[in-house]
């Protein structure tokens, strides 16, 4: 997948990529604020300076808003937030996620969003007292999350980067249903949800070391497919090619030497779930982004030392290198995607045909096409467009459909250009109406 290396190295010169690489000091003295919170439950105090929820949020808040400062006022923060109540919320709490938007410079509409969630836990969910550092889970996504925002702030882009940081994880995914909330009522055209989830750690529960890999989890069938959308699939393929999975494939074509994307075809890992969840529900691409290898003695856990094992999620347990090049992984990809037009709506005519006719909507921005193709036993798409064009169709003789799939990429005027976006059922960016 040379070609979105080739794509995103073009988003800036080396000399300022080199300046703006992510800091593993500046990472790991982020993390230690957050855990120098004590807690930052979802339940726990909302007013106090120094330690709890609030005080975490308004920390993070004031992050943003020296960023913001630093880069001439480009980021707007704001602080959605509702009253909620849950299985784990048993009487109405209030929630509020903590959102910093870099305003698209041509098409704020579109957007790319970068989030994590700030809240933590003990072995007890509903233990709001106790000390919950949250060094990994979620510290190191927060953490992230500040590091991109000071870096992309740099620059401009001409579609819309949000930077969010979430509350209520551990409770339900309450903030990540929130924000997708947010995006479906202001009608924002969401080309990718990049949500980082325990990014810092490099070493599993069992021994085992992997600093050389980042996994990303994507949906199969679409979360919120209906039965017309499921028998087309079962008819044509496509329960391979939602939005999510080929955001993941995209992002697999960042790999760096030191850091390759190990995509797992799973929305999430076995019996977990993450904020990136709600999107999908709502028909927005979306993945989650997390360690190669986790370690389970360090998540959700009270403090505690049994034997010769140290339990809790604790700061010395974390790869703070290893974060940043997770921090550069995430800059690549959401700089590259908001320099792109938005992936076009894509169909085709192959039935009963030795020919292939592919036609898709015209897309702002867009100055030509790309298309694609993989086999249908291949997991990703040919290293290279098999066409290009200016125009909105194209008809391939001899290219029998039944033997390949088929996507389109949008390709701006900067060159840049985003996932694809494939013509089987499900595999557009159009959100579909729940």
């Amino acid at each position: 997948m040379l070609r979105h290396t080739l794509i995103a190295a073009t988003l800036l010169p080396a000399a300022a990529l080199a300046q703006s690489a992510p800091s593993p000091e500046r990472l790991r003295a982020t993390v230690t604020s957050l855990v120098g919170f004590g807690t930052r439950h979802t339940l726990s105090s909302q007013d106090d300076p120094k330690r709890g929820i609030g005080a975490a949020r308004a920390w993070a808040q004031q992050q943003f808003r020296t960023i913001g400062t630093q880069c001439g006022g480009c980021l707007s923060i704001e602080l959605p937030e509702r009253m909620v109540t849950s299985a784990r919320i048993p009487t109405p709490a209030r929630l509020v996620n903590v959102v910093a938007i870099q305003k698209g410079t041509e098409r704020p509409d579109e957007v790319t969003i970068i989030q994590a969630h700030i809240d933590t836990r003990v072995s007890d969910v509903m233990n709001a007292s106790a000390d919950a550092p949250g060094a990994n889970d979620d510290g190191s996504g927060v953490a992230l999350v500040i590091e991109a925002a000071r870096i992309m702030a740099q620059r401009k882009f001409p579609t819309t980067v949000v930077y969010a940081i979430l509350s209520g994880e551990e409770q339900g995914l309450l903030g990540g249903r929130l924000l997708a909330d947010v995006a479906a009522e202001r009608g924002w055209k969401v080309k990718a949800v990049l949500n980082n989830d325990i990014v810092g750690n490099t070493r599993g529960s069992d021994g085992l070391v992997d600093d050389t890999h980042i996994r990303v989890f994507s949906e199969g069938p679409r979360a919120n497919a209906d039965a017309k959308l499921t028998a087309a699939q079962r008819r044509e393929g496509g329960e391979n090619d939602s939005p999510s999975r080929n955001l993941s494939r995209f992002i697999a074509g960042l790999s760096a030497r030191d850091l390759a994307v190990r995509q797992v075809w799973r929305a999430d890992r076995v019996g977990r779930g993450g904020d990136h969840l709600p999107f999908e529900e709502k028909g927005f691409p979306a993945v989650r982004i997390t360690v190669a290898v986790e370690n389970y003695d360090h998540q959700h856990q009270d403090i505690r030392r049994e034997g010769a094992t140290q339990y809790g999620d604790t700061i010395e347990f974390m790869d703070f290198a290893y974060l940043a090049r997770v921090t550069a992984l995430n800059i690549r990809a959401a700089s590259a995607i908001a320099a792109a037009p938005m992936p076009p709506t894509v169909t085709q005519k192959i039935a009963v045909s030795p020919d292939t006719d592919l036609k898709w909507s015209g897309v702002p921005g867009a100055t030509s096409y790309a298309i694609w193709r993989r086999r249908t036993d291949a997991a990703g798409w040919e290293a290279k467009p098999f066409a290009t064009t200016g125009n909105t169709a194209m008809t391939f003789k001899g290219l029998r459909g039944d033997d390949w799939f088929l996507g389109v990429s949008a390709v701006g005027a900067n060159g840049a250009q985003g996932p694809i976006a494939s013509a089987l059922p499900g595999g557009s960016y159009e959100r579909l109406t729940p």
